[in-house]
């Protein structure tokens, strides 16, 4: 007995069981793959472009600047403000030799101790009378220290290792509120 195989049917060829197809699924994740790519690019331009604007405002200030200072600048200058402190400002000028920063705030007792403690003393190291910061820089951002009605106290604070001095005037003639001026100067 002879077997001969036959030719397959004619007609379409045969199609793998049906699978639904699901257009709209990939046509979410190709917007999904161009849309947050995109969105993450148009907002590091809009952050990069805030942060330069706050740099340049205040690289081209004269004179304080009611914000605080950077992370990277308190420090550098090691000039610990402490959380909480209101009436922040600021003021850097750099040059090849020292660059300096010059800060106010005020804060309370317990944080101007905490204050003096992180920039290394105590603050008993506060003296009556003594002013720490010379009228030529004080003059620079209109501090003035010669008023005697003010109650004034002051202490030095060095740093061999990183080259850095921090002048501290502080006016208590409101004990529960001082305010606090720092001059702080680094040699590199």
């Amino acid at each position: 007995m002879t077997t001969t195989l036959s030719p397959p049917p004619a007609g379409p060829p045969q199609r793998p069981p049906h699978r639904p197809r699901r257009r709209w699924l990939a046509a979410v994740v190709v917007a999904l793959m161009i849309a947050i790519p995109a969105g993450y690019l148009v907002l590091s331009a809009y952050q990069s472009r805030d942060s330069g604007e706050d740099k340049a405002r205040a690289a081209s200030a004269r004179t304080l600047v009611y914000e605080w200072p950077s992370k990277v600048q308190r420090r550098i200058y090691n000039v610990p403000i402490p959380s909480g402190s209101a009436y922040v400002g600021h003021f850097e000028t750099n040059s090849w030799e020292r660059s300096r920063l010059y800060a106010e705030f005020r804060c309370s007792p317990r944080q101007l101790s905490a204050f003096m403690e992180d920039a290394g003393a105590d603050v008993s190291a506060l003296e009556e009378g003594e002013v720490t910061i010379e009228d030529v820089h004080a003059d620079a951002v209109g501090w003035r220290f010669d008023d005697p009605s003010r109650d004034l106290v002051g202490a030095v604070v060095r740093e061999p290792e990183t080259h850095t001095e921090v002048r501290v005037m502080v006016d208590i003639t409101r004990e529960e509120r001082p305010r606090v001026y720092v001059l702080s100067t680094t040699e590199p």
